[in-house]
């Protein structure tokens, strides 16, 4: 090998080297809604240059989640997909600010979403033409609603989604008895903390039989979901508006591509099913055998399935196929 040809191997050795050492870069951001500052992480492709446009992808997770749990997790799987992706912690919870902490509520997340949806648009690393919305479990109702009519968002993705009605409430809280118990309680806690004294409880625990989510998978394992940044806390005051929040109807008014990913062996398909059967125009499903729904959250084989169907989804509707 002459001395030029051996430079030559040596230097593409050297690139390729770095090119798959190249890593997801991430940025912290911060934006206002309502007058309150929310937190985000931005991801871009490892190969992003400034100057770029880049399509985008907002996501969000579980409910009690924050952005370092499953959110972060699909932001980055979109970023080595090619998009500038955003993760955020809702108001409440996190490093987000806000004076109501730790509640589930429909209506605030579903406004914060379209803040960020906004946020994304503004930046000058996004196409703000090819934003696209990517929900998890109990956010996928809050994103669709979010993205219905909303010029900010070409596409929608829902991983794993729970979406529920009336109906659905009863069978999962206890019949009608049970839920009204749980309205009881949040209305009790409402007048508590409009006193001062707002109801929190640990949300999830392997020892405490009053948590939200006993000895439930993911949130109490300390190698998953049960990590430093969760808040791990639960507004009693939030059992109101999140049961009586109908996220299977808001499939009647999602006017987005929308693709589905699920599971028969994941949480309340039924409400899947239901709102699928209430989209109209351009909607797509995919259904995986056997997959539990906390494995959707961070096990790798299910989300790498999940982030190439959504990445699929969205690569087509921002190429007008």
């Amino acid at each position: 090998m002459s001395v030029l040809s051996f430079i030559a191997a040596a230097a593409s050795m050297f690139f390729a080297g770095a090119a798959l050492a190249a890593e997801v870069q991430t940025r912290k951001v911060s934006f206002d809604n309502e007058g309150v500052a929310l937190i985000g992480t931005l991801y871009l492709p490892a190969d992003y240059r400034p100057g770029e446009k880049r399509p985008g992808v907002l996501v969000t997770g579980a409910w009690t989640s924050v952005k370092e749990q499953m959110s972060g997790l699909y932001a980055r799987e979109m970023a080595e997909r090619g998009y500038v992706s955003l993760a955020f912690d809702f108001r409440g919870w996190g490093e987000s600010g806000g004076t109501a902490r730790f509640r589930e509520d429909p209506a605030a997340k579903k406004s914060d979403i379209v803040a960020a949806g906004r946020f994304m648009a503004s930046l000058p690393d996004v196409d703000a033409a090819k934003i696209a919305g990517l929900g998890i479990c109990a956010s996928a109702g809050y994103m669709a609603q979010a993205a219905s009519a909303n010029a900010n968002f070409a596409s929608v993705a829902l991983v794993a989604p729970w979406l529920h009605d009336a109906r659905i409430v009863e069978q999962v809280y206890g019949g009608p008895e049970g839920v009204a118990a749980l309205i009881a309680t949040s209305r009790e806690a409402e007048a508590a903390e409009r006193e001062g004294r707002p109801r929190i409880v640990v949300a999830a625990s392997m020892s405490d039989r009053t948590s939200l989510m006993y000895q439930i998978p993911y949130y109490t394992e300390s190698n998953r979901g049960l990590i430093p940044a969760y808040d791990n806390k639960f507004n009693l005051a939030s059992w109101e508006p999140w049961l009586t929040y109908d996220s299977v109807a808001v499939g009647a008014q999602l006017d987005k591509p929308t693709l589905i990913v699920h599971s028969e062996a994941a949480a309340i398909p039924q409400g899947a099913h239901a709102f699928f059967a209430l989209l109209e125009g351009d909607r797509s499903e995919l259904w995986l055998d056997d997959v539990a729904q906390f494995d959707f959250y961070d096990k790798p084989e299910n989300v790498t399935r999940a982030a190439d169907a959504a990445a699929a989804h969205f690569n087509r509707i921002n190429s007008g196929s």
